[in-house]
């Protein structure tokens, strides 16, 4: 996963709105994305285009946890919604990180309910610490059987 996750930057919707992934966590499992405000990435009125504040956010649940379950789970997005706070100017940033007590409670609704579709909320802040916008993620989870 780190050489994926390296390579993230590059990856042509975060490359082409100037979305940079950094790892921040010892254990790979945290990340601090960011992106400048530039030409190319504006609406209409000079702020952060909407559409790329939302694809800053989009992957890095689903990757985190897919990693810390391991192999044996199937991680999907289920739904996503973002709620827009103030015009997004200059640099933007969203941290994400799961912890290990949030996966240990996936994994035992896993166990007792068979799949399960935790939630998290990002926020994306500009460079004054201020919320520009919330992004809510759905994730799907469900134990991998035979025939998955």
């Amino acid at each position: 996963m780190n050489k994926l996750l390296k390579l993230m930057s590059f990856w042509p919707p975060f490359f082409a709105s100037g979305i940079k992934v950094k790892i921040v966590g010892d254990n790979q499992d945290e990340f601090l994305v960011s992106m400048p405000l530039r030409f190319y990435n504006k609406n209409y009125v000079g702020t952060h285009y909407g559409g790329s504040l939302y694809s800053m956010c989009d992957p890095f649940y689903m990757l985190i946890l897919m990693e810390k379950l391991g192999r044996e789970y199937l991680v999907w997005d289920k739904a996503a919604s973002i709620q827009f706070k103030k015009p997004g100017k200059g640099k933007v940033t969203a941290h994400f990180k799961i912890s290990d007590f949030e996966v240990t409670k996936i994994r035992q609704k896993v166990e007792t309910e068979g799949k399960w579709e935790p939630s998290f909320t990002i926020e994306v802040k500009d460079q004054e610490d201020e919320i520009v916008a919330l992004v809510d993620k759905k994730l799907w989870v469900k134990k991998k059987t035979e025939n998955s």
